[in-house]
């Protein structure tokens, strides 16, 4: 396993549960790919994404949840997670362009520490729920798979994010 793929189960783990990578997710802003881990600041991503999903098989379907772990801060995130974009129906094979939006994406715009951002894709078992949550904040990745039956994620990215004139990075000891 790489130590891009490290990173990502380990970001991840946490708030998902178990994860096993097996299909792809290409993020990018502005034709710019998504490296997991990377740093990206709101005036890069405050236009909506392109996620490539990948897969085989044209009849499977994807769900694709994009939410911040450490709203309002990492200190002290009491509102994780905060739901940025909700998209569903995704086919295999395409991107989001393809799916349906239920919540519209909101730029992420940390006011302080460097937040996670975490894009989850699910398989779906069936065709999407009638709507999205009522509230981005206090998002529960998990309750909302449960409650859809989703599973467990199947693909996922994710970079790092502060405000414009924040400084310093992530610090990974080992």
């Amino acid at each position: 396993m790489s130590s891009d793929s490290l990173g990502l189960a380990d970001t991840i783990r946490d708030d998902f549960g178990p994860f096993d990578h097996y299909v792809s997710v290409r993020v990018t802003f502005n034709n710019r790919a998504v490296v997991n881990g990377s740093d990206l600041r709101p005036s890069a991503i405050s236009i909506c994404p392109t996620v490539e999903v990948g897969g085989n098989d044209l009849r499977v379907l994807y769900t694709l949840v994009m939410v911040d772990l450490d709203a309002p801060s990492p200190s002290n995130p009491s509102l994780r997670e905060h739901l940025h974009w909700l998209v569903t129906d995704i086919p295999s094979t395409t991107n989001t362009n393809f799916g349906r939006e239920l919540v519209s994406y909101e730029c992420p715009r940390p006011s302080a520490g460097i937040h996670r951002i975490v894009f989850a894709l699910f398989r779906q078992l069936s065709r999407s729920m009638a709507s999205g949550p009522e509230r981005r904040e206090n998002f529960n990745t998990r309750r909302f798979a449960e409650l859809y039956n989703l599973g467990l994620p199947v693909g996922a990215a994710y970079f790092n994010c502060q405000r414009e004139a924040g400084t310093g990075g992530r610090r990974f000891f080992a």
